[in-house]
């Protein structure tokens, strides 16, 4: 399967990492998993690829509005983020988007636009041997609006010095479509682990 960017001149890409880098958002499920049964709280699987791109600690916030509890938000996030991080040796690299990555590396800037924290993003590419090709990361912390506000596209867009109509972001989840699209940024979007599955079937 290959991705098929839209009509446009542009002059600078920008990934999300989670489910567009990298195959992690299995990963991810399975530390929130893991986390949220300690303390009972349900998360189903379909809910969790909805949010991609929500923030850690805004899941664990809505899910206490969701079922009345009162988790702690940022003990929570951090618990979920270590269980995360044991998990990090069994990442892959998504082979569409690496595609694109190998194709442009070192003819326009790129940058990461993550809905999770800089650290997070460090560790995935780091992990697949990525990190040096993305000297701008624009982390959880970077930005006060999350996905599908344009916020986080128009910051890496700034650092980049590249104006957004420039821009082409490719993206995993409606939420980063979204935000790329109210960005005034071209978008493309990268299958989900199962939509890559059943094209190779």
């Amino acid at each position: 399967m290959k991705l098929q960017l839209p009509a446009g001149d542009f002059r600078a890409y920008l990934f999300d990492c989670d489910g567009t880098i990298v195959d992690s958002m299995p990963l991810h499920y399975k530390a929130w998993k893991q986390t949220f049964d300690q303390w009972h709280c349900a998360f189903p699987e379909d809910l969790f690829y909805e949010w991609g791109g929500k923030p850690a600690t805004e899941i664990v916030a809505t899910l206490n509005q969701m079922q009345n509890l009162s988790m702690p938000v940022q003990e929570v996030s951090e618990q979920k983020e270590k269980i995360y991080f044991d998990l990090l040796p069994t990442l892959q690299i998504i082979p569409e988007t690496l595609e694109h990555i190998e194709a442009q590396y070192g003819k326009i800037p790129f940058a990461v636009v993550s809905g999770g924290r800089r650290k997070s993003v460090i560790g995935a590419l780091s992990t697949v041997g990525l990190i040096d090709k993305f000297p701008v990361i624009v982390g959880a912390e970077d930005y006060t609006r999350s996905k599908p506000d344009p916020e986080p596209f128009l910051t890496a867009a700034k650092m980049l010095g590249v104006a957004p109509e420039y821009c082409v972001v490719f993206e995993d989840t409606e939420m980063g479509i979204n935000g790329a699209k109210a960005a005034g940024m071209g978008a493309v979007r990268v299958p989900g682990p199962q939509e890559r599955t059943q094209s190779t079937k």
